[in-house]
């Protein structure tokens, strides 16, 4: 016999708190990603943030979401992110995931969206037929270094053996980029790197739309869902330690000392992001020096980016540092309900960051 239990802010708070979570053989959430959701300030203290299934007395599955709003002539919209689900191979077969979505869809009366998901996970929602591709975005991933020790033995597990000889390839390859490269200096504007938004940038970020503000980003700044640490979670089987995870906030000035650019980068064991960018056409020319810079100084492998008046200017750009790059396309699955329930012709605009792909 299958039950649900709902978790809202206090519920998820308590149930953390207690250690229970802890007790199960796999974990339906990390202690500091529970933090995090909790200190969400879009997310209603009545708001569902995780359903738990169990099977016959015995954790079968979760499904955790991510609560956002929208601001429509004058009034918040609230919807929620998909951002967790998972069902034990004990329980598989026994429509455990459909029960848990449906249960999701419920409590925010369908006005649900998905991103970033695995094939499997996007298999199941077009299975369920209640979602739909909207406002998709165009990108870019940018390659800066030969990583085929990493690339090679995780596309084809059988050359693991072979992984020395990669990894000399690597070194005598990226001896040779790193030459390339140290023509790139530091740059001669002034810049700032914090680990928080500060006043000035957050009056900066009102001049331009934004679907989360200066307090919310912080937020999720001090509250991440991905500690740095060589600490592995085995039972917990989405994003919880990296070896190195951080972000950085990044201001940028012209010869006036004005600020002229904004932005939050996040950086993942050498693979970086752009979450939110905040600049004037003008400004970005600044902000590819500054991007050049950081990428070869923090030896940068790799750079995906959704900000697609960046991408133009990096395309056009005879300086910045990469030796290869690709298309991709961030695709976002809207539920049919939470689609009828926006006005027509509605854009969500969303940066890099929004969702909870920041966050990860």
């Amino acid at each position: 016999m299958m039950e649900l239990k709902t978790l809202n802010k206090k519920e998820l708070d308590d149930f953390v708190s207690s250690g229970d979570f802890s007790n199960f053989d796999f974990l339906p959430i990390s202690e500091h990603r529970a933090k995090s959701h909790i200190r969400n300030l879009k997310a209603l203290d009545n708001q569902t943030l995780l359903v738990l299934a169990f099977y016959d007395g015995k954790l079968a599955g979760y499904v955790g979401c991510f609560p956002d709003n929208y601001l429509i002539d004058g009034k918040i919209f609230h919807y929620a992110w998909l951002s967790t689900l998972y069902v034990s191979e004990e329980f598989r077969g026994k429509r455990i995931a459909k029960t848990l979505l449906n249960k999701m869809f419920e409590e925010y009366d369908g006005n649900i969206i998905a991103t970033e998901f695995t094939k499997e996970a996007e298999t199941l929602y077009n299975m369920l037929g209640v979602f739909q591709y909207a406002f998709p975005k165009s990108g870019k991933r940018y390659y800066f270094r030969s990583d085929a020790a990493h690339i090679i033995p995780a596309k084809k597990p059988g050359l693991k053996p072979a992984k020395p000889l990669f990894q000399l390839t690597d070194a005598a390859a990226n001896s040779l980029i790193a030459v390339k490269n140290s023509s790139i200096k530091k740059p001669g504007f002034r810049f700032e790197i914090l680990d928080h938004i500060d006043t000035e940038s957050s009056e900066w970020m009102s001049k331009f739309r934004s679907r989360r503000n200066a307090d919310e980003i912080n937020v999720f700044i001090k509250n991440p869902w991905v500690i740095q640490s060589k600490k592995k979670e085995e039972k917990y089987l989405f994003s919880s330690y990296a070896e190195v995870f951080k972000y950085v906030w990044v201001k940028l000035y012209d010869a006036h000392n004005a600020l002229t650019a904004c932005s939050l980068l996040q950086l993942r064991d050498g693979n970086l992001k752009i979450p939110y960018l905040f600049s004037e056409v003008p400004g970005l020319n600044h902000f590819i020096d500054f991007l050049s810079y950081f990428i070869v100084k923090n030896k940068v492998k790799t750079l995906t980016s959704y900000q697609q008046e960046l991408n133009k200017k990096l395309e056009e750009s005879k300086t910045f540092p990469k030796i290869y790059n690709r298309d991709f396309e961030r695709r976002y699955l809207f539920h049919k309900q939470l689609i009828e329930h926006l006005p027509k012709g509605f854009d969500p605009e969303y940066q890099d960051g929004d969702g909870d792909c920041m966050m990860t």
